[in-house]
């Protein structure tokens, strides 16, 4: 895994939960991850979708990705090409999620220096995010977090640890 990254900030708010990144109205109805990405934030961004590019990056406040634990709230902006999420607080079960999926997701105070649109880069070896108003730091993502999330998550890390 490159261990920096520089994109494009979608930013929100506090209190996304998983209904709105990814509408439960879908849950048992879409399980192709491409169809999950083409709901992603569709009740909270309806351009999102639209105009999201690999790489980009979601900024938000406290406690996003609270409510259920559905993994599809993580798989669905993975696959629209979020390359990073970093907020001020995460829900503790979609923190798990992301990094079970190899989403890299940081908790830091950046969102009070960024505004739609703006580049930023996450160094997560580091811990540092670069914004045109400032530096941000977060405690650094442990290596073996980097490992699962170079690997393409849990299941394929444990596979590759097993020799599988």
């Amino acid at each position: 895994m490159k261990t920096q990254l520089t994109g494009r900030v979608w930013k929100y708010g506090d209190d996304v939960n998983t209904d709105v990144i990814f509408p439960g109205k879908y849950t048992y109805s879409i399980s192709d991850p491409k169809e999950m990405a083409l709901h992603a934030l569709e009740d909270l961004d309806t351009g999102f979708v639209a105009a999201v590019r690999p790489g980009d990056i979601l900024v938000a406040g406290k406690n996003w990705g609270c409510g259920s634990s559905r993994e599809q709230a993580v798989v669905c902006l993975k696959e629209a090409g979020v390359g990073a999420i970093v907020a001020r607080s995460f829900a503790r079960i979609y923190f798990r999620n992301a990094i079970n999926q190899a989403l890299p997701i940081v908790t830091c105070n950046a969102v009070d220096g960024v505004e739609n649109g703006d580049e930023i880069m996450v160094d997560f070896a580091a811990g540092t995010v670069t914004t045109p108003r400032g530096t941000f730091t977060f405690p650094p993502l442990p290596a073996e977090v980097l490992e699962i999330i170079e690997d393409g998550g849990l299941i394929p890390h444990v596979r590759k640890q097993l020799g599988k």
